[in-house]
C-alpha cells in the first residue's frame, strides 16, 4: 500500500488529542474545567478522586487507538482488521461530533453545559480532524488490505 500523508496528519492529530487529555490528567482540577469536562469531574479531581484520572485515561485509549488505526491506514504499520470500516468510523465520530458542536451554536440552544468559546473551539478542531481523516479516507478507499485475523496475509505461502 502506497504511503497516505492524509492519513498520517491525521493520526498525529489523534496523538496529540491523546496527548492532550494526558496533560489533563497531570495538570489536575483545572486543567479539566479548562478541557470542558466540567465542574463535577474537575471538583472529583481536587479531591484526589481517581474517577477523573481513569476515565480521562480511557479516553485517551481509544485516541491512541485511533492513532494507530490512521497510522495503518496511513501504510507506516501493518494493516490492521476491519481497517477501512474503522476509519470510516473515526471520520464520523469527528465529523458528527463537529458539526452537532456548530450547530447547537447556530441553534442558540439555551442552559448548554458548555461555554460558547469551548464548544465553538472543540467543535472546530473536531470538524478539522474529521475532514483530515474523511480526505486521507477518501484517497485509501478500496486499497486498504485486508488481512487475516493474526495480523498477516498468509497468501504468500
Amino acid at each position: 500500500m502506497r504511503r497516505n500523508p492524509q492519513l498520517l496528519l491525521a493520526a498525529f492529530l489523534n496523538l496529540l488529542v491523546a496527548f492532550g487529555h494526558l496533560l489533563v490528567i497531570v495538570m489536575g482540577a483545572e486543567a479539566y474545567r479548562l478541557a470542558g469536562a466540567g465542574d463535577e469531574l474537575a471538583n472529583m479531581a481536587a479531591a484526589g478522586s481517581w474517577y477523573p484520572a481513569v476515565l480521562t485515561s480511557c479516553i485517551m485509549s481509544v485516541f491512541l487507538i485511533w492513532a494507530l488505526y490512521a497510522f495503518s491506514g496511513a501504510g507506516v504499520v501493518k494493516p490492521l482488521p476491519g481497517l477501512q470500516l474503522v476509519l470510516l468510523f473515526i471520520t464520523a465520530v469527528y465529523c458528527l461530533r463537529g458539526v452537532i458542536g456548530i450547530l447547537l451554536l447556530l441553534m442558540a440552544v439555551p442552559d448548554l453545559p458548555w461555554s460558547p468559546v469551548f464548544l465553538l473551539v472543540s467543535s472546530t478542531i473536531c470538524l478539522v480532524i474529521g475532514l483530515v481523516h474523511l480526505a486521507g479516507l477518501r484517497r485509501g478507499w478500496g486499497k486498504f488490505q485486508p488481512v487475516g485475523i493474526i495480523g498477516s496475509s498468509l497468501s504468500h505461502y
